[in-house]
């Protein structure tokens, strides 16, 4: 592939600085369509001359968007996995007259990282915050930042980086140029009104009042990803989903369900490596039927998709029998023996049954349609969009431009 003009100025942008200057962070940015993964993969290859998972290490702020950057070749990871580490502490408790051994995990920042690595390339560069971007420059490697200025800013504020880049892509590459999704998301991007309609054979732009029958239940099983903005859109379109396959009668995932982590735990890894962990966000499948303890509490086999071993894990319940979480951040559960599953605070009922291991409650919620701020990073072959721009004011555009972007291959839109 021949780089465009806004390639080639990016190139030598970045060659310059990495050879000739002695700032630590180049920041590129992108619309899609514009070949930014093409242009960092080719420059750090054959420009830099460096060799990619080992003198350039390929990281993203967060699980799932390091998956997408694996399953597309490139040998990646977690920053956390890079540049923090583990350390398990076991301490003795005295309750009440009896010794109870208890398990304490804290990741510090490495002291430093493998001198082979010349360059940290950082995908996503939106979801980076201040503390991380401080703890990757305290290394005195340089960091190319790449990353999406039109998709929306995080939930918890904007990111530094991208609002004042180094360089910005917007030229549209050839073998995207004709894509029916790039120009539809180029069109939200620009404030353009979308028209219904048929857009090539793959990308369909169709009225809600229409969808529906046996049109709307294939489309939607057949989807391998669900986007929509409201989170009253999102249960209602997995209660519809679930029904469409037969678990309405059943509260709890059952064997084989798509599930997504929505709280960070950082401690429970999802591959032998450790460079992946259960982080939010992270979509995968139930691999068995959940094995319910007390305190609506339940164990969890799960497998992310695309990434990792399957994981045992502890479960909040609550949100799938009351519609809300029975338990707060950091909180634990106790595996008893014969693998009894109870909350931290009644151990005293259970103290004759020494506690064989102590986790942090996980968080997990039906997937089959997730909101847009929940699949950034995240790429899917067929998406189906429920528009719900309108209800996010002054970044609507940003926000049908990050729905539609989710989609690699098809792309159904209903407005």
């Amino acid at each position: 592939m021949k780089l465009t003009a806004d390639q080639e100025q990016a190139k030598k942008l970045i060659e310059e600085w990495f050879f000739n200057r002695d700032d630590k962070t180049f920041v590129l940015a992108g619309y899609a369509g514009t070949g930014k993964t093409f242009l960092i993969n080719h420059v750090v290859k054959e420009v830099l001359h460096l060799k990619a998972g080992e003198e350039a290490a390929f990281v993203s702020p967060t699980g799932k968007a390091a998956t997408v950057l694996a399953q597309g070749g490139t040998v990646a990871g977690t920053v956390h996995g890079l540049i923090y580490i583990r350390d398990e502490d076991d301490f003795d408790v005295d309750e009440n007259g009896e010794i109870v051994q208890k398990e304490h995990l804290s990741f510090f920042k490495r002291e430093s990282i493998d001198e082979k690595i010349k360059l940290i390339v950082v995908d996503e560069a939106s979801m980076v915050n201040e503390e991380m971007l401080g703890d990757l420059l305290s290394f005195g490697v340089k960091c190319l930042f790449c990353g999406d200025n039109a998709q929306l800013p995080p939930v918890n504020g904007d990111c530094p980086l991208l609002a004042t880049p180094d360089y910005v892509l917007t030229e549209i590459v050839r073998q995207a140029a004709g894509n029916p999704i790039i120009r539809l998301a180029t069109m939200a991007r620009c404030g353009e009104y979308i028209p219904y309609g048929e857009y090539g054979d793959k990308v369909s732009v169709v009225s809600r009042r229409y969808f529906s029958g046996l049109g709307r239940r294939k489309a939607l099983l057949r989807a391998d990803q669900i986007v929509c903005g409201r989170n009253k859109t999102r249960n209602e379109l997995n209660r519809e989903l679930r029904e469409y396959l037969g678990y309405e009668k059943e509260a709890l995932p059952q064997k084989g369900e798509k599930v997504i982590c929505t709280l960070n735990d950082w401690e429970q890894p999802l591959d032998k490596e450790e460079k992946f962990h259960l982080v939010n966000g992270i979509i995968g499948r139930t691999q068995a039927p959940l094995e319910e303890g007390m305190d609506l509490l339940a164990r969890m086999s799960f497998k992310a998709d695309g990434i990792g071993d399957t994981v045992s894990v502890p479960v909040d319940t609550g949100i799938f029998l009351q519609g809300n979480y029975a338990h707060g951040y950091g909180e634990k559960a106790l595996t008893l023996k014969g693998g009894y599953l109870v909350h931290e605070s009644n151990y005293e009922m259970f103290r004759r049954m020494k506690a064989e291991k102590e986790e942090l409650i996980c968080r997990f919620e039906f997937a089959y349609a997730i909101t847009c701020h929940k699949a950034q990073g995240s790429e899917f072959d067929f998406v189906v969009v429920f528009d719900e721009a309108w209800a996010f004011g002054e970044e609507r555009h940003r926000w049908l431009y990050t729905a539609i972007t989710r989609a690699k291959d098809k792309l159904l839109i209903v407005r």
